[in-house]
């Protein structure tokens, strides 16, 4: 097997090559996304799509990305439905507290705090809660990707339950999480390495990798990214 590959499209939009050469994408926000290189504009082929929430600024190429892969899409189940009122059939619905199998892939939702519509031919639609996901990958290592949050208890018991090696975390402030709040987060989780996410593509975003670097723990690791990006 080969090892864990990292790719990120700018904001919170990833595409992970697991050592098992699956190709996990999430969150997939590609032709609106400021962040995103001009040459990464078009949705990646992908054996599996995960959606944290149903804001535009993560399922803004959804349609298209599930439509041009084919692959199943793990959502909550108001996202689903929507998608399969778009002629999408290969969804694959959970809500938070399950655990399916896919594409050989341990996919468990956890929680996030954080809202969750979208604005459909103009009339705002419910897209359920918010969520985040725990991955369990070939070789055993274990990933978390929170998803849009602020920071709350339970992801002490996320750590515990779950073990995550590596965790996505939103840094930018304002609509998430920031920096100091990202590094208790890590520090709960007890995981060796974070990424940071959803900062920088607006001036609102203010929350930086620096930032966060100097508020780890030295145990931590940080992956700090630019936008089209690969780590592994």
């Amino acid at each position: 097997m080969s090892r864990l590959a990292i790719t990120w499209y700018g904001h919170s939009t990833f595409l992970l090559r697991t050592p098992g050469g699956r190709r996990v994408l999430i969150d997939p926000w590609f032709a609106g996304n400021p962040a995103c290189p001009d040459s990464m504009k078009v949705p990646p082929a992908a054996d599996v799509i995960l959606v944290s929430h149903g804001h535009a600024d993560h399922i803004g190429d959804l349609l298209p990305a599930a439509r041009e892969s084919q692959a199943p899409v793990v959502a909550a189940f108001e996202v689903c439905d929507w998608l399969e009122g778009k002629g999408i059939r290969h969804v694959r619905p959970m809500n938070k507290g399950g655990t399916q199998d896919v594409v050989g892939l341990g996919v468990t939702m956890t929680d996030a705090r954080h809202s969750s519509g979208f604005v459909d031919e103009g009339r705002m639609i419910y897209m359920g809660e918010a969520a985040g996901y725990v991955l369990r990958l070939e070789d055993g290592l274990t990933v978390y990707y929170a998803g849009d949050t602020s920071l709350f208890g339970d992801m002490r018991l996320i750590g515990e339950l779950h073990a995550p090696d590596i965790a996505f975390l939103p840094i930018g402030d304002r609509f998430t999480m920031d920096p100091s709040a990202a590094a208790r987060a890590a520090t709960w989780l007890g995981v060796k390495m974070v990424v940071p996410m959803h900062w920088g593509t607006f001036p609102l975003l203010t929350g930086t990798p620096a930032a966060l670097r100097a508020l780890l723990p030295p145990e931590i690791e940080m992956l700090d990214l630019q936008p089209g990006e690969t780590a592994g």
